[in-house]
């Protein structure tokens, strides 16, 4: 696994078929549950209609809101047609090959990513309603979460390796300790948001031995990658 630096120099991550970052993942979060279920993406059918009656739209309505607040991972999305904008969460990805990027535009060529990240674990992104294109390659199922998420989380230990985890629906904010860190491979983030740019990160390390991180309430996400397992101290 290549380690990152303290601080990301770049949008790009890694494409996925030059390298990948490290393997985890409970598979057990709130966000896509990883069987593969999307939402129907042929037509429907319908009972026939009695003379004088209207068709029934609903179904299909319903069937077109599922389809934006769930899809694949893999492919690439027409923000605004095929997916809505917001922030999505991918989770129980245990091979390291999930790879998804934001693009201002279609033509594949890398100036055209606006932001982009292997995975192991869990991520969560947000795709703003200016991006035109999202892309995702070996990822398990994208769902749409609600913002701040339904309820807080009591949870006072998280996997070292367990990719993002948002603070409140998924951990409790708190001091946090990792501990038999070899060779600086353990890497962790603390971020304001989901939209994965330099301005998302408060703070970050690439870490040897021990590690102690306070995160705050005020955070929205914390990224760790390499690490032993987290223990809330206090």
């Amino acid at each position: 696994m290549g380690m990152k630096g303290k601080v990301a120099l770049g949008a790009v991550v890694g494409i996925v078929v030059i390298g990948v970052v490290s393997a985890n993942a409970d598979g057990n979060g709130n966000g896509a549950d990883g069987t593969g279920n999307t939402a129907d993406k042929g037509s429907s059918t319908s009972a026939a209609q009695q003379p004088g009656t209207k068709k029934d739209s609903g179904g299909k309505a319903e069937a077109s809101e599922k389809k934006k607040a769930t899809f694949e991972g893999d492919g690439e999305f027409r923000v605004g047609s095929d997916i809505k904008p917001g922030t999505y969460r991918t989770t129980g990805n245990s091979d390291g090959m999930c790879y998804w990027e934001r693009a201002k535009d279609a033509s594949g060529e890398m100036d055209s990513i606006l932001a982009n990240d292997n995975v192991t674990g869990t991520s969560y992104v947000t795709v703003k309603a200016t991006d035109k294109l999202f892309k995702s390659t070996g990822c398990k199922d994208w769902e749409a979460v609600a913002a701040g998420g339904s309820k807080r989380s009591s949870a006072t230990g998280m996997d070292g390796d367990g990719g993002m985890f948002a603070v409140g629906p998924d951990i409790a904010p708190g001091t946090y300790r990792s501990t038999g860190n070899a060779d600086a491979s353990c890497y962790w983030e603390r971020t304001k948001d989901a939209d994965h740019g330099i301005d998302s990160i408060i703070a970050n390390n690439n870490v040897t031995g021990t590690a102690v991180v306070t995160i705050s309430a005020k955070d929205a996400y914390f990224k760790t990658s390499g690490c032993g397992d987290w223990k809330k101290t206090g």
